[in-house]
């Protein structure tokens, strides 16, 4: 009988706490603390309620068939915000009056899109017209850190779908070449810090780059590149510019082995190793690298702000029916 008691308090004092955190949240939504342009956490509340259930089922199935996608997703978020903010531009196909951004060298290699594509379809035979596709990818890469054993965080919801993707805004992507100091300036003109910067980099402890991005390091000697790892990378070149090479030892875990490697002068990209080369930025990097609890908060912060570039309200977005092709 105690035991029955004791149970029944539990519960009584864990459904209070659930309660009180689940008010503080709606609250503080309501208000719009810390969100602009009336992004909230609890956006879809009353109009799709299963959103986030169906996203996370959606990406963790397709996690499940291939664990690489978890990068993929992040860099395709990434890509999205970057040019024209976080509307899903994307995700829009070329037409015959248009080369969209996905068709720029600097995206082929993206991957993913049947994802996105997958929880659109569902979410719009469950309640249609109303889930966004730049919501999907940005809730789509949340889902992405976590599965890979990231920090776990939420996003404010409410963003709409730009009608413009043309391949000539592809050239504000960051370049694989791109020193610390013009990295700083690139990301700066987002509103991002050099520690930011540096956090939002961290994002290649997941996935791969091809050696068409890293082969011009090794045409030369690069003094900033570990010796034997050059003949690594140079091996991985043998098979042609597709080949890929991991950017770190651990490619479908989110953890901190990539600020490691970067220690020992085993950066794939000149663009990573530029990060722990620099003195404007090697005391993070070397941060990064001794605590990975810190490198988790400073990313799912970057994460979070960065998800807030350029917001599409009103009647600047939509929400595409077809993810694909403005409607």
């Amino acid at each position: 009988m105690m035991y029955t008691s004791s149970m029944k308090s539990l519960k009584m004092v864990m459904v209070k706490l659930t309660t009180f955190f689940m008010l503080i949240e709606v609250i503080t939504c309501q208000f719009g603390f810390g969100f602009g342009g009336g992004l909230n956490m609890n956006y879809y509340l009353m109009s799709c309620p299963f959103v986030e259930p169906v996203v996370k089922n959606i990406v963790n199935r397709a996690l499940d068939n291939d664990p690489t996608l978890a990068a993929a997703l992040i860099r395709m978020h990434f890509h999205d915000c970057f040019i024209q903010g976080c509307d899903g531009s994307i995700l829009l196909d070329s037409a015959k009056d248009n080369t969209a951004e996905k068709d720029s060298p600097a995206n082929l290699s993206l991957r993913g899109y049947e994802v996105i594509d997958d929880t659109k379809d569902e979410l719009e035979n469950r309640c249609p017209g109303v889930v966004s596709c730049a919501d999907i990818l940005a809730m789509a890469a949340t889902e992405a850190v976590f599965y890979a054993g990231g920090p776990v965080y939420n996003i404010p919801k409410g963003r709409k779908d730009g009608r413009r993707s043309k391949i000539e805004d592809t050239r504000n992507l960051p370049s694989p070449s791109f020193n610390a100091s013009e990295l700083i300036t690139q990301f700066g003109q987002h509103g991002f810090s050099a520690q930011e910067m540096v956090a939002l980099s961290g994002a290649h402890t997941l996935g791969v780059a091809r050696c068409s991005s890293f082969k011009n390091r090794l045409s030369q000697v690069d003094p900033a590149l570990d010796t034997e790892f050059a003949r690594t990378l140079s091996r991985t070149c043998t098979s042609g510019d597709n080949a890929e090479q991991p950017f770190d030892a651990t490619r479908n875990d989110f953890d901190n082995v990539y600020f490691n490697a970067l220690l020992r002068k085993n950066g794939v990209l000149f663009s990573d190793q530029t990060l722990y080369s620099s003195p404007r930025t090697r005391n993070i990097v070397n941060a990064y690298a001794m605590n990975q609890a810190m490198f988790f908060l400073d990313f799912q912060q970057a994460m979070v702000k960065m998800g807030l570039l350029d917001i599409k309200q009103g009647s600047n977005g939509e929400v595409r029916s077809n993810c694909r092709k403005i409607n």
